[in-house]
Order: structure tokens, then sequence, then C-alpha cells
């Protein structure tokens, strides 16, 4: 196997792993348009970060986690619905990542690039941070599992249980902000959040618990990355909408293995 392809294997499994289990909460909260939200930011930490000359992974990061910070905060005042605010943010995060490319003169973005990202194009480097972080989110995620699942069922019971409610939901909306940043590297801004929800939409169809439903987003990820890469080896696809189109035929085969197990119980 030619490094390229090995490294895109590796940092597409690194990805599926951590989005698993992120995922589930993801469908469970119905936070869909929230990872639309930070990959749109995610665009003006890029153009801050040619700007100023910094690291464009730190810099998409760092904005990513400053947008779930102010979203936190602004969803503690009443008057504003959730997705009203999502969509506030994310429309305006966009415009001004858009403005600030179109200042620089002399910079040229390919913004398919990071529309779409290139798992082809994955260095070593990068599978340091996919690996890396992803093992620090999962770690601080495993922590945090059983009160956010208490606040995802019934946040006033949680409370009433001593459940640090704002707590856990800053620490949660954090660890998204810095999972769809490193993602964006892998499947790109528009693509991110599919391989959030999709697999995990798959697992739940399947899936008789929580933990259950992780281990099965991931299996499902992992999978859908196998047979994206393998479909833009074969036919010279566009990887990261390969794979995003993979997951998405896993999530049909779940729909027939539901009806198919739900008939046999009968």
């Amino acid at each position: 196997m030619d490094d390229f392809l090995f490294r895109a294997l590796l940092g597409g499994l690194g990805v599926a792993a951590v989005a698993g289990p992120f995922g589930c909460f993801v469908v469970w909260r119905r936070l869909a348009y929230f990872g639309d939200t930070l990959a749109h930011s995610a665009l003006l930490g890029v153009a801050l970060g040619f700007l100023l000359e910094l690291d464009l992974t730190l810099a998409v990061v760092a904005i990513c986690m400053l947008l779930a910070l102010l979203l936190f905060l602004l969803q503690q005042r009443e008057g504003l619905a959730g997705d009203t605010l999502l969509g506030i943010l994310a429309h305006s995060s966009l415009a001004v990542g858009l403005v600030v490319v179109g200042f620089q003169q002399t910079l040229r973005i390919d913004l398919m690039a990071y529309l779409f990202g290139d798992i082809l194009a994955v260095t070593r480097l990068d599978l340091a941070w996919i690996w890396g972080g992803g093992l620090l989110m999962l770690t601080l995620l495993w922590r945090l599992w059983r009160p956010l699942l208490a606040v995802t069922v019934s946040p006033e019971l949680a409370e009433v249980e001593g459940v640090p409610v704002r707590r856990v939901q800053l620490a949660f909306v954090l660890l998204m902000a810095l999972l769809v940043a490193i993602m964006m590297k892998i499947v790109g801004l528009v693509l991110v959040t599919s391989l959030l929800i999709i697999p995990a939409a798959a697992a739940r169809s399947l899936a008789r618990s929580p933990e259950q439903m992780a281990l099965l987003a991931v299996g499902v990820g992992a999978l859908a990355v196998g047979g994206g890469l393998w479909v833009s080896l074969r036919w010279d696809a566009p990887a990261g909408p390969a794979i995003v189109v993979s997951a998405a035929l896993l999530f049909v085969l779940s729909l027939g293995l539901e009806r198919l197990l739900s008939a046999d119980s009968r």
C-alpha cells in the first residue's frame, strides 16, 4: 500500500474512532446544526491563520473553541432559541472569514480544499493531531460519559441529582469544537457533520444501550472510511465525499437490518 493511502486510512480511522461516541450525543441532543456552525467558523480560523502567519490547525482550533464558548454563554440568556443563535453565529463567522480572505489581495486560498478536505494529503503531523487529540478527547468524554448522559436525558433531573449541568454542557461543547477543528483536515467543512451524524444514526437503529451505540458508530465510521477510500482508488472519485456516500449507504443498510431483526423477533 502506498504511503499516502496508508496515512489516509490511519487518519480516517482515527476520525471515525473519535466521531462515533461524540456523534451519539449529537444525535441524542439534536445538535446537527451545532457542527455546521463550528465548521463555518473554521473558515474564519483559516483566514486569520494566514493573516497572522499562525499554524492553521492551531488557528482553527482557537476560533472553533471561542465560538463554542460564545454559543454556550448566549444560550444561558432567554429570548433567543438555540437554532436561531446557531444560524446567526454560523453565517456571521462564515461571512467574516470570507471578508478577511478578500482583504488579503496576495493570498489565494483554495476554498474547495477546505470545504471538502483532502484525506489523501494527510501528513504524519496530521496523524499526530488526529490520534493524539483524539485520545485526549475520548479520555475526557469517558470521564464525562455518565453525567453527560444524565444531562441529555433530563437536565432538571440531573441537577437535582447533583450533576454540575452547566459545567458538563460547557465541557462538551468545547470538546465538540476541538473535534470539528481536527476533522476539518480530513473531510472538510461541508462534510464534517456528516461523519458525526450518519454513523451514529446508523448505529442507533441497531444498538440496545448507549455504550453499544457508541461502539457500533465507530465501526460504521471505520467501514465508511475504508469503503470510501476503496471507491476513490477504484474509480478515481473524490475521497471525502466518497466516504460520506459510503456512510449513507451503510445507514440505509442499517434500516434494512433493523426491519429484518424486528420481523424475526415477532
